[in-house]
């Protein structure tokens, strides 16, 4: 039986589907110890990760090397005085050794804070200065190391620096450490309410933000691994993410172990569909998710069968429909979407014996008391836009909704406006209680006296096939207030020309009504992105105003 059910209650419908649940848990609930040992105790040979990368690799982990290598680490990184509450920087990409760091840094009661080897040296000593982090450990590619010994210059809070693998100047060498270090911890005490993990959000605008998560916070992905994801006990689940983003927090680690099942990773620096592929069918993957980017080169780029397949998700941005038809088509397995946050776990979704809905991010959560607001406060009806909120529980605690952004009460309180968390994207519900995506507060265009989200566009360009990639934005008009621009990148085998410009204009104002037609369109190499992969509209705005 998976270890979750000692940790919920749940309440089903006669149909079976998941109307109800409720986390309960210790007040000194710490994940090293209470999930990932607890399996090891009772089932030590059970599969927990594994791991290979491009140039043919392989590790596997069961639960008792994860218990043993965990607290070898932990007592590494006690020896040299982390202790509870210390921040840890941790850029491991993809190696397997995140897996037993991050549960060592739980059992500790340390911080950890995943970043991705994308950012620069600058970035680095932004989050160093901010969070006042104490210690790092990173993959062994020497740009990596140079860039934190660059920031470590200016950064005095930074006093020690780990590679894994092999050593590197003026760095320690983890691996070699905790080959060496004792594989017996004793407990300590940590609380629930203990700030766990902290994920710096790159967002659209402005500085990262640091959203900081307790200790509960795993519990509140077994909807995640469970319901929406559909794990299987004794499965093999891959989620397609570095360990830098909150990606693999819902994917990766807690609520698929917590469900029974082992991780699949995939070590891949460029990525190729054909050799993900191949990866799923030789280790026999049984759930998948990826963000709509991996599905779009997916279906536009070859397919091959995937036998072993039982379910897949996807979340992070809108699934166009065009992607979900030609993956169905080819696989028999529908998408499910959802959608969620780094400060939350999974807000909606199409759920395990609920009925779904193709497109849309499903229904709300169990977690979660989900609501639409208009821009006056009044509920939205049926139809109407919204901001998505969640309205807290009389007790007052949300499940898997951050404790705070790191330093920033007022930014805080502004996100619980109202007494309700307000989440900063729109959507519309439908008559049967189906959520579907519209934007970002920001990103919804104004034209002509109407609101125009632009995914509903979105959606009917990527059905065009020689577009890969499209972001669509409300452009200043004299007349219309803003008109509507699409920028597009050309799938393979598609060359740039006035005429395809013209046709995929027109293919796509001939499927919408004329308030949403495209007014204007460009040609792009690329789309501009944030570093954790969502297209930055707010930068095609200021390039447009120029």
């Amino acid at each position: 039986m998976s270890i979750y059910r000692q940790f919920c209650e749940e309440l089903f419908d006669e149909k079976g589907s998941l109307v109800d649940f409720k986390l309960k848990y210790p007040d000194n609930f710490n994940f090293g110890y209470d999930v990932a040992d607890r399996i090891a105790e009772s089932d030590p040979g059970k599969k927990a990760l594994i791991w290979c990368n491009a140039e043919g690799e392989e590790q596997i982990f069961t639960f008792d090397d994860i218990r043993k290598l965990s607290n070898k680490a932990a007592n590494v990184f006690k020896a040299h005085g982390i202790a509870k509450g210390d921040r840890v920087m941790v850029m491991l990409k993809r190696r397997f050794e995140y897996w037993y760091t991050a549960v060592a840094l739980h059992k500790l009661g340390a911080v950890l804070i995943p970043v991705t080897h994308m950012l620069t040296s600058d970035d680095i000593e932004y989050r160093v200065k901010s969070a006042g982090i104490k210690a790092a450990i990173c993959a062994p590619d020497e740009d990596l190391t140079q860039k934190i010994l660059a920031a470590q210059k200016t950064c005095p809070s930074l006093r020690m620096l780990w590679t894994v693998c092999k050593a590197a100047d003026c760095c320690m060498n983890l691996s070699e450490e905790v080959e060496s270090a004792p594989d017996v911890l004793e407990r300590i005490p940590t609380c629930s309410s203990d700030p766990l993990i902290m994920y710096f959000t790159s967002g659209t605008t402005g500085y990262p933000k640091g959203v900081v998560h307790d200790h509960s916070y795993p519990l509140s992905h077994i909807i995640t691994a469970k319901y929406w994801q559909q794990v299987v006990d004794g499965g093999l689940h891959f989620t397609v993410a570095e360990t830098g983003w909150a990606k693999t927090s819902w994917g990766k680690i807690y609520g698929q172990w917590l469900a029974g099942s082992a991780v699949m990773v995939f070590d891949f620096d460029n990525f190729d569909p054909k050799q993900l592929i191949s990866v799923i069918n030789k280790y026999k993957v049984t759930t998948f998710c990826a963000p709509p980017t991996v599905y779009r080169y997916l279906v536009k780029k070859g397919f091959a069968d995937m036998p072993s397949l039982l379910h897949a998700t996807t979340a992070g941005e809108a699934l166009n429909p065009e992607v979900f038809r030609l993956f169905y088509e080819r696989t028999g397995i529908p998408l499910m979407e959802g959608y969620g946050q780094t400060e939350s776990a999974l807000i909606l979704g199409n759920l395990a014996g609920n009925a779904s809905k193709p497109g849309s991010m499903g229904k709300a959560s169990p977690l979660y008391h989900v609501e639409l607001l208009k821009e006056d406060g009044t509920p939205a009806k049926a139809g109407e836009t919204g901001e998505i909120v969640i309205v807290p529980p009389k007790s007052g605690k949300v499940p898997g909704i951050f404790i705070g952004y790191h330093d920033n009460p007022s930014l805080y309180a502004r996100a619980w406006k109202g007494g309700v968390y307000h989440t900063g994207d729109t959507a519309w519900k439908d008559s049967d209680g189906f959520y579907w995506f519209c934007g970002r507060i920001d990103d919804v265009i104004k034209t002509c006296g109407f609101r125009v989200g632009p995914s509903e566009i979105e959606n009917v360009l990527m059905e065009h096939p020689a577009v890969m990639e499209c972001s669509v934005i409300g452009v200043p008009d004299q007349l219309r207030g803003q008109a509507i621009k699409a920028v597009v990148v050309l799938a393979p085998g598609f060359i740039e020309s006035t005429g395809l410009l013209k046709e995929i204009k027109e293919f796509c104002n001939s499927k919408i009504a004329e308030y949403k037609w495209i007014r204007h369109i460009e040609f792009a190499a690329a789309l501009p992105k944030t570093i954790s992969g969502k297209i930055r509209k707010s930068e095609l705005r200021e390039k447009a105003n120029l």
